[in-house]
């Protein structure tokens, strides 16, 4: 079996100054950590791919919690998912579809590796390994090369209630708030499933602008409010190479054309909520890639939540029908419940059960 290195997206160039000051807190950190005992953990993120390749990811941490155990008995608050510190610059082997694969961890511990495996349709896994850290199996789901329909969905406000526009209330609920507190928004798993039911094969991807951290948390919030599973796409929190904060906004775009390069043939539901930028993101795909876009669903705030979001009750900022881009269907409803009565009346939803 031959040893291949991986394709990986990470870009060899000097860091930003606060990277570099990032980077030296770190490296001393890591000095007393390992010295009192902690050892290197992979955590392992659901990837993807398609056929003939697979996107790995993941992450390597110097932590005293093995991420990896299951955690639902024990009441698991946010901030338990930062204190963990990166293992930068480490070898990682990935084993999958038959290959073997070589990739090593950015500066801020992460593995994100595109690698040639043949695995079919559905979910598989691939298999890390690293010198000192246990192995671990990280899920990988398979696009069906026929698959025509997906699911794109925001996470904070889309399908869990995080009040994000409040920036303290939005710090409370990732720092302290129990996780099995938070709230689901209503209908709207159900609204999921319905539509995957109609759509045998169809992907489901939940993007946002969350960090990697929480992960796992946001993991066990879809499992258990019934959500279909699917890799989560997130981001890192921090100074990057070239800036002091990452920019959400531009993960949120650099993603979505990075699913219309990787499935071409797919058409997917993009559902956010009125509360941010969604609206204004989906916009300029739709405009862009009008051919990989089915419908936009919109989850529209209550009157209060709008105002402390920064725009005015009943208003939508960037609604592409007011623009002249309206080529797909654009559907606003303030839960799961009215965005399946909205859907009822396109294509998307032949052969999915529910009430009339």
């Amino acid at each position: 079996m031959s040893l291949v290195p991986a394709r990986t997206s990470a870009v060899a160039r000097r860091p930003h100054r606060a990277a570099r000051v990032e980077d030296a807190v770190h490296e001393l950190l890591a000095r007393r950590l390992r010295q009192r005992g902690w050892p290197p953990t992979i955590v392992a993120y659901a990837g993807y791919g398609g056929p003939g390749w697979v996107r790995v990811m993941g992450r390597m941490l110097l932590t005293r919690v093995d991420p990896r155990e299951p955690r639902r008995a024990e009441k698991v608050r946010g901030w338990r998912s930062f204190v963990t510190l990166p293992v930068k610059d480490a070898p990682v082997l990935i084993e999958a579809g038959g290959g073997r694969h070589e990739a090593r961890t950015d500066r801020s511990g992460f593995i994100d590796a595109v690698i040639e495996a043949d695995l079919p349709p559905g979910w598989g896994t691939a298999r890390m390994t690293s010198p000192g850290a246990e192995p671990v199996e990280a899920p990988v789901r398979v696009v069906d090369p026929e698959a025509r329909f997906g699911i794109l969905s925001d996470i904070d406000d889309t399908v869990m209630v995080t009040a994000l526009p409040r920036p303290m209330l939005a710090a409370w609920n990732t720092f302290v708030l129990d996780e099995h507190a938070r709230m689901a928004v209503p209908g709207m798993a159900v609204l999921y499933e319905r539509l995957v039911t109609a759509h045998p094969g169809a992907p489901v991807f939940y993007l946002s602008t969350g960090a990697w951290n929480v992960a796992p948390t946001l993991t066990r919030f879809l499992s258990r409010h019934l959500y279909p599973a699917g890799p989560l796409l997130l981001t890192q929190w921090g100074p990057t190479v070239d800036r002091w904060f990452r920019s959400g906004r531009e993960h949120k775009r650099a993603t979505l054309a990075q699913l219309a390069r990787e499935f071409p043939k797919v058409r997917w539901l993009l559902v956010g909520d009125d509360g941010q930028h969604d609206q204004e993101i989906y916009a300029e795909f739709a405009a862009a890639h009008p051919e990989n876009v089915a419908a936009v669903a919109i989850r529209r705030l209550s009157p209060t939540q709008s105002v402390l979001a920064g725009g005015l009750p009943g208003h939508h900022n960037g609604d592409p029908r007011a623009s002249g881009l309206a080529g797909q269907p654009w559907l606003y409803a303030p839960d799961g419940a009215g965005l399946w009565r909205l859907l009822r009346d396109t294509e998307l939803t032949e052969g999915a059960a529910g009430p009339p």
